[in-house]
């Protein structure tokens, strides 16, 4: 499905230009009712985000990577345990542990998935 997309400029004496997105019928259905629950054309909706994109010089949303996602869930799993480690006036331990730790779980978690295969 090709999508027609209409960017309004900011002056009056700039004609409009037209902008070809393609995307799933049925997204593309979806998108519509949702603008339409908005008060807004589909165009509008893409008006609005692509000014914001050029007010704020960045996606309005994030977008990020599968890696930096699982960084991400890492560093804050980090942070909890820290946390908790703090809290608990838990003594540090060393890598070794830590390592047994790890490999523990990832047994506890494959006896786990093949018990459930």
């Amino acid at each position: 499905m090709v999508f027609w997309l209409y960017l309004q400029p900011n002056t009056i004496d700039m004609g409009q230009t037209a902008f070809t997105v393609r995307m799933d019928s049925d997204v593309k259905k979806q998108f519509d009712e949702l603008c339409k629950d908005f008060g807004m054309s589909s165009n509008t909706a893409f008006n609005v985000f692509a000014r914001a994109v050029i007010k704020n010089q960045r996606i309005p949303f994030e977008v990020e990577s599968e890696r930096e996602a699982k960084l991400r869930r890492a560093q804050e799993a980090f942070e909890r345990i820290e946390k908790y480690k703090a809290e608990h006036d838990l003594p540090e331990m060393t890598m070794e542990e830590i390592d047994e730790e790890i490999r523990k779980y990832r047994e506890e978690r494959r006896q786990k998935k093949n018990n459930n295969a």
